[in-house]
């Protein structure tokens, strides 16, 4: 910059004594000049232009070491296959081609697709747009493309979970829960008062005579501790 400054200062100089003189020559240096100033501004726009952009950090785009984050990719394959199989699901006379909007929430719900971001409210809205029931594989990719750019979510995203769901009906229930909930209920050793009575020692039900207060017909006095203990040989 100093020296840009010190031969701007040179010319004007020797401008000044050529204009004293009546020369030409002035014109000539004030366009040196000027091109001078303005080389080092257009290279620098010029390198800034061509340099790549890198993203910000915490941006949709940028990984975790401000690197560009690639969007997960779908297997074509493995998509269409759970496209027959959802198609098929609920319907056993299906050809496997055609999906319905009821089938289409039912794989997106297992795919964790449908949340709060995207709602049945949603899908049904897009799935309408192409007038049809049931829509084939190539519609359906049209319903999802429409979709994913409606709500700002990546298509590849979504084609990845629905890929990778698992067979229809499949889902990551905890086990166990429910058996244990059972047996709590039913173990009749922890029963107590009236139902307690309706259950021998093995846990087995004594059926109506656990619920009724059944008339004793042995001729015994109700209430006898001592039933079927007498002497029969007198």
């Amino acid at each position: 910059m100093y020296t840009h400054v010190a031969v701007h200062r040179s010319h004007i100089e020797m401008a000044d004594t050529n204009q004293a003189n009546g020369s030409d020559v002035v014109d000539n240096v004030s366009v040196e000049v000027a091109e001078m100033a303005l080389e080092p501004k257009e290279s620098t726009k010029t390198a800034e232009a061509a340099a790549p952009k890198t993203p910000e950090p915490g941006s949709a785009s940028a990984g975790t070491n401000g690197t560009a984050k690639p969007s997960p990719a779908a297997s074509s394959a493995a998509f269409k296959e759970q496209f027959k199989a959802f198609s098929k699901f609920g319907d056993t006379k299906s050809d496997g081609k055609h999906l319905t909007l009821s089938q289409s929430d039912k794989w997106m719900k297992q795919a964790k697709v449908i949340d709060k971001k995207i709602t049945t409210t949603d899908t049904g809205i897009h799935f309408k747009k192409l007038k049809s029931m049931k829509l084939t594989f190539e519609d359906y990719s049209k319903f999802l493309d429409d979709l994913a750019k409606t709500k700002k979510v990546e298509l590849e995203e979504i084609k990845s979970k629905m890929a990778n769901c698992g067979a229809p009906g499949v889902h990551n229930a905890t086990p166990g829960k429910a058996a244990e909930t059972v047996a709590r209920l039913t173990d009749t050793s922890k029963y107590t008062g009236s139902h307690k009575q309706r259950f021998d020692d093995s846990g087995k039900g004594k059926g109506i005579a656990g619920r009724k207060d059944m008339v004793d017909q042995s001729g015994y006095v109700s209430g006898y501790g001592h039933k079927n203990t007498y002497d029969k040989t007198h």
